[in-house]
Formats: structure tokens, sequence, C-alpha cells
């Protein structure tokens, strides 16, 4: 039986996973169409608008072909598309692990609680600071990692002050410091937070490094 669940799908790709905890994991990755933000720094600008509609039961093909019980929805902003929640729950009625990518505007609370979500967390410098709905950071979702794009200094005196005023380290699996790819030296992150003995995890885009300068399905 047809599940009903249609998706733009900007692309769909086996690749790395460069971000999170699961960073260097084969995974499939599908990226859906559409985002209503406008971060500074966005490399994905290509899945605002581009994309055509696929079922779910078309994209399972698909997903299955790779081998891989490992599935990571993207954007954009996938969950911006209403569907999404269906589909996050049917690929884990399929025994897949999934987990998901949002810029964190949308409320969580109707993720599917066996999914993992990596919740971004907008600084000043994206220009999408006041977008932040910060009723995701108080569900109990411990599995859920909490990433913070950081641009400069500025930024990260501010995501610094929210980790301890949110105590977030108590509270999710794991808090990402990631440094804006080419605007801000990792070194120089990972030397903020060793001064300040800040309970993160400082990460760099994998993919970025292992494929430079490829835009697309990595």
């Amino acid at each position: 039986m047809e599940s009903g669940i249609v998706l733009k799908v900007n692309e769909v790709f086996h690749s790395i996973q460069g971000e999170g905890t699961r960073t260097g994991v084969p995974m499939v990755f599908v990226r859906l169409t559409g985002c209503p933000l406008r971060c500074t720094w966005c490399d994905t600008a290509y899945a605002f608008h581009e994309g055509r509609p696929r079922t779910a039961d078309e994209l399972l093909a698909e997903i299955e072909g790779h081998r891989c019980q490992r599935v990571l929805l993207t954007g954009g902003e996938p969950l911006v598309q209403p569907a999404a929640f269906d589909f996050v729950s049917f690929l884990l009625d399929r025994g897949f692990e999934v987990v998901v990518e949002t810029s964190g505007h949308v409320p969580l609370d109707r993720l599917d609680a066996r999914a993992v979500a990596i919740v971004d967390v907008k600084c000043p410098g994206s220009g999408e600071q006041d977008r932040n709905h910060w009723p995701n950071l108080d569900l109990p979702r411990a599995q859920d990692e909490v990433k913070f794009v950081i641009a400069g200094r500025a930024d990260y005196e501010w995501a610094r002050d929210v980790v301890r005023e949110r105590k977030l380290h108590e509270k999710r699996h794991a808090v990402l410091f990631s440094p804006v790819h080419g605007v801000l030296d990792p070194g120089a992150l990972g030397r903020f937070v060793l001064e300040d003995a800040l309970p993160v995890r400082l990460q760099v885009q994998l993919h970025k490094y292992l494929w430079p300068g490829v835009e697309r399905g990595v």
C-alpha cells in the first residue's frame, strides 16, 4: 500500500556524514527543497527552490539501492514541509536510523521521538538570530545534538553564554561548535573553547576537506 506521502526533493545521494557525532559515517542524504531563512554563510542556496515532487515509496526504493541503513534528512530546511514529519516516521518504521538536520526555527514537538535532530542555534553572524525557536531546547529529547555555526569571536561569546545559561551540555547528547568554513580558522575556535574550558565539541565540515570545491552531492 502506498504511503500517500509526497515531498519536494532537491537531491538524494550516498556520501560521508560531515558533521555531528556521526562524522565520517556513510549515510544516504535526502535533501528537501525550501527554506525561509537566509543565513549569511548558507552553502546550499540551490535548495531554496530547485526540486521536484517525489513519493515516499519512490524515495524508499532509491534509498534501499544504496544498501545503507542510515538516512539523513536535510535541506534547505526539511521540516518546513509538513509531510517531512510523516516521512521520518515512515523510514523509522522500516528499520532505518534517521537523523534530521534542522535550522532550529521549526517546532520539533511533532518529530518522531526515535529520530535524532541536529538543531542549529542561529548566532548573530548568521543574520537570523531572531528566528530561533527557543522552546526546542527545552524539549525532553536528550538524543538530539545542538549546533552553533560560528563566524567570529562575537558569535563564539554569544554561543558560549547560551550554552552556559541554558546548561545545554547537561541536556543534550552533544553541543557542537562549527566554524564557518573559510571565514573562521578552526584552530582559533579551538583556542577559544580551551581558554574557557567550555564543555562542547569542536567540529569542522569534513566533506569540505574530503571534496574541496564540490558543492552538490556531498
